[in-house]
């Protein structure tokens, strides 16, 4: 048995050329895939996007950086605050002491003393500390040789301290002037 075909016949002459795409094909083809044009202007609002988050965290770094600069002035320039503030104190006293009008050597003496003692405590709680190298190896870090003397002490051993010298935070603020022994 043979199915009967439903052929519709076309004149001589007219021959049968393949159907073209039907609108309504193409139409469920691009209905399922967004089109060329949409798929721009989706790309270009998701570069807006990132442009504009690229310029905000531009805009943050520089702050950041402005901020951190600002820190860094304020740092130097009031660095010494604390230390000056300390120091008031020592000011006051030896202001105190040349005002009194009916001073005695001993009454001096007493208040230098005093005066010595606040600049101290003052160089404590600053960290700043005294060097004297005196019977210690020449260290060319925290010693500056003045000059050489025969000694009984061994060599390049510092026999006498001219000026002492002075570290702030384990770095020479001023080196100690020395007398250093030469060799035997």
């Amino acid at each position: 048995m043979s199915k009967p075909e439903n052929k519709t016949e076309t004149p001589l002459g007219s021959e049968s050329t393949p159907d073209p795409v039907t609108p309504a094909m193409t139409e469920t083809h691009t209905d399922t895939l967004p089109g060329i044009e949409e798929q721009f202007r989706t790309l270009e609002l998701k570069a807006a996007e990132h442009y504009d988050a690229w310029l905000r965290a531009k805009a943050e770094g520089e702050n950041i950086r402005r901020r951190a600069q600002e820190d860094i002035s304020k740092a130097h320039k009031f660095a010494v605050e604390r230390f000056a503030s300390e120091l008031l104190a020592v000011k006051d006293s030896l202001e105190a002491a040349l005002a009194v009008q009916e001073q005695t050597v001993d009454s001096f003496k007493s208040g230098v003393e005093l005066t010595l003692k606040q600049l101290v405590a003052a160089f404590d709680k600053n960290a700043l500390v005294e060097v004297n190298p005196a019977g210690e190896k020449f260290d060319p870090h925290k010693h500056q040789a003045i000059g050489m003397v025969d000694s009984e002490q061994e060599a390049n051993t510092v026999v006498s301290v001219l000026q002492k010298g002075y570290l702030i935070a384990d770095r020479t603020l001023r080196p100690a002037l020395v007398m250093v022994a030469k060799g035997k």
